[in-house]
Parts: structure tokens; sequence; C-alpha cells
């Protein structure tokens, strides 16, 4: 199964704080030990979404939202993307990682569709 895992933004990341050397260094060991067990198949971080955009949809119409982005928590700073056996497996990865902020933070785990979840949907 694949699922990505998206690290949650907060304040600092929202504000373009860099990790420390020590937490870079961290990370890049951890991200090695995924490579290494052949789970990761992506992953980077994102830069603050004073820096993005967004597309909002309505029938025809599409309207582009400049950022920053309200709901810091709900925004997503950095993702994963694994190939796991199962959500246990992704969840005991995840719990393995360094705290990928300087203050505390979320991480979110969520399975991607795969192309038999549509045959279904495709046959009516």
């Amino acid at each position: 199964m694949r699922v990505m895992v998206l690290v949650k933004a907060t304040e600092d990341s929202e504000a373009g704080v860099m990790p420390s050397a020590e937490l870079i260094q961290a990370m890049g060991a951890y991200n090695q030990e995924l490579i290494d067990a052949g789970l990761m198949l992506a992953g980077d971080g994102l830069r603050p979404s004073s820096q993005g955009k967004r597309v909002a949809f309505d029938g025809d119409s599409r309207t582009v939202i400049d950022g920053p982005f309200d709901a810091t928590s709900e925004l997503v700073a950095g993702y994963w993307l694994w190939q796991v056996k199962d959500m246990d497996e992704a969840v005991e990865w995840v719990k393995r990682s360094p705290n990928p902020m300087l203050v505390p933070s979320e991480v979110e785990i969520r399975p991607l569709y795969e192309p038999a979840d549509f045959i279904e949907a495709m046959s009516q």
C-alpha cells in the first residue's frame, strides 16, 4: 500500500524558519533508513504558503488565490510518499522519525487510492 505522510506546518515553518543543522542531519539519516528499507518513493519539504497559490474551482470558473493561507495547523510543510505493507507499518516508521519541526508538531498518514479502487466506479 502507498501512503502519503504529511508533515503539518507550524508557525515557524510558515515564517520560513529553517531547521537546525542537527535536525537536518537527523532527518537525512532517517530518510536514508527509509530508502535502505525500500519504503521511500519520494519526499520533500515545502516552502511557506506565502510563496504558494491556490486555484479555486466553481463550475467553469477558476480563481487564483495568493498565499499565505490561514489555519496554519491544517497546512502541509513537507511530505513523504512511502510503499508499506499496511497502516501499522507506516505508523511505526513515523514514530521512529525525529520531530520534523523545532516545536511540537503533527504528522498525518493517508493511504493513496490505487487503480483497483476505481474499477467499480468505472463499471457503473
